[in-house]
């Protein structure tokens, strides 16, 4: 066999020569990984891990929302991808998960600590919580935590625990123990119940949670403010980091965060208590511009106008224009899937509004079953219209568990509330709900009702006093007062 020629080897040495820069190149790019923010793009998801909860992540009647929830939404959006949420039952879980590439960031009202920070990065922070020490109204304020009268308890692995630590070389009488499978709503409620005799709580729950626990009490701060952020393992390349960081630098500066926060603490003040005054100024004011579409409507679907009426009250203080931060608008707060189910084409028109409104409650009362009665039918729409069917049949699937009837409001609405626990919303088809919205909004609209049918009896000429209660009015009411 003949070797080659000298005029082959110049021509074979040239094409090597060509061919090793392109060579190169393609091992190159077959053996390097795409960045953290290429996979986010490549998937078209941007994977949150989060804690369910009334200030992080839950969903509702209205769909998805929560804070955090909101916040990462405007992230992805500005990203071009979907936003996947993931749920973690316990906190210890979700640090674990986020450091094992389970998701790509962890949103759960973080707060930036020593401890956290040998193991994960953190992005800018967007709010400034102070740890509150919090106690149940009626019983004596604490002065200070090594005068406390009681069981001490707070979520174990969190700041709150690491505080507590921190804290205890000049308390020395203090003492307290730790839960894994807790959130501070949970806790918070344990001190409204009289379960625990205090907690630990960020000011942001606290704040959010208190018009659902109102014998709850902030008895001192024990920290300065402390820095909420998002979270990211610390194997990060940092690009996904980076992009989230200028995200929330040009989310706070345009002012959106502001404006957030102020529609997630009007929607605290949404579920408060009836308020008399506000009611028969708006009565005054709007509703002799709506009143011939509510009972037109109403009898349109066979409904009292008052009901309607009051729903339309609960839910946007009868302002047309109304909007939550979710995208919920109109009249009625429709969502744009509840609009699109029911042939709602423009939220903002009073008359669609309405009708979609008004059809989709009659449309969840005829998903109830037929042994249900009035009055507790209408009442268990009205739950479902705010939390969502499933969530209201989980209820009454603990209500049956519990040995009660199912079909009565008065058991219902008593299980509602368990499911913002997770010893219960882990064994349900729907998981975790503020459970104890609904329940105040059927009291709401309850009392709305009564008072627009005393209105109408009155022929308009009717001012109840603030201090009017259900039993003042003669109309029909759950018999949850019983």
């Amino acid at each position: 066999m003949y070797g080659l020629s000298k005029r082959a080897r110049k021509i074979r040495n040239r094409l090597l020569l060509i061919a090793a820069p392109l060579l190169f190149v393609i091992f190159i790019s077959g053996s390097t990984q795409p960045t953290d923010l290429q996979r986010v793009y490549d998937r078209g998801q941007l994977v949150m891990l989060t804690l369910p909860g009334p200030t992080t992540y839950y969903e509702d009647g209205r769909g998805q929302n929560g804070f955090d929830y909101l916040i990462a939404k405007a992230f992805a959006q500005s990203l071009d991808v979907e936003l996947m949420v993931k749920p973690q039952l316990t906190l210890h879980g979700l640090l674990r998960s986020v450091s094992g590439a389970k998701g790509d960031f962890a949103a759960a009202n973080l707060t930036i600590t020593e401890d956290r920070g040998k193991s994960l990065e953190f992005s800018i922070p967007y709010m400034d919580v102070t740890q509150q020490l919090i106690y149940r109204r009626g019983e004596k304020r604490p002065k200070s935590l090594d005068l406390l009268a009681g069981e001490l308890v707070v979520i174990a692995g969190s700041s709150h625990s690491e505080q507590l630590i921190k804290l205890k070389g000049s308390a020395q009488n203090l003492t307290w123990s730790e839960q894994d499978d807790l959130e501070m709503s949970d806790l918070i409620r344990m001190v409204h119940d009289g379960e625990v005799s205090y907690t630990v709580a960020d000011s942001f729950s606290f704040l959010v949670n208190r018009h659902i626990y109102p014998k709850a009490r902030r008895a001192f701060d024990i920290t300065d403010p402390q820095s909420m952020a998002w979270a990211f393992g610390s194997h990060n390349d940092g690009t996904l980091l980076n992009a989230a960081n200028r995200f929330l630098e040009g989310y706070i500066s345009s002012g959106k965060l502001a404006a957030l926060k102020q529609a997630l603490f009007a929607q605290t003040e949404h579920f408060s208590a009836a308020n008399s005054y506000q009611l028969g100024r708006q009565v005054a004011q709007r509703l002799p511009t709506y009143e011939p579409m509510f009972r037109q409507t109403a009898a349109q679907f066979n409904m009292d106008w008052a009901l309607l009426a009051a729903v339309a009250y609960q839910e946007s203080h009868w302002n047309p224009k109304a909007r939550s931060p979710t995208g919920v608008r109109g009249l009625m707060m429709l969502t744009l899937d509840t609009a699109k189910e029911m042939g709602v084409t423009n939220r903002l028109i009073v008359e669609q509004s309405l009708t979609g409104g008004a059809g989709y409650l009659a449309k969840l009362k005829a998903r109830l079953p037929q042994r249900i009665t009035e009055p507790d039918r209408t009442l268990m729409s009205l739950a479902a219209y705010n939390v969502g069917f499933g969530h209201l049949e989980d209820a009454r699937v603990l209500t049956q568990r519990s040995g009660m009837d199912p079909d009565l409001w008065t058991n219902v609405r008593d299980h509602l509330p368990l499911l913002s626990k997770k010893k219960y919303y882990a064994t349900v088809k729907y998981g975790y709900a503020r459970g104890s919205e609904p329940v105040v909004y059927v009291d709401n609209i309850q009392y709305y009702r009564a008072y627009l049918q005393l209105y109408s009896l009155s022929e308009h000429d009717f001012e109840p006093p603030p201090a009017v209660r259900y039993k003042e009015l003669d109309v029909p009411l759950s018999r949850q007062r019983n």
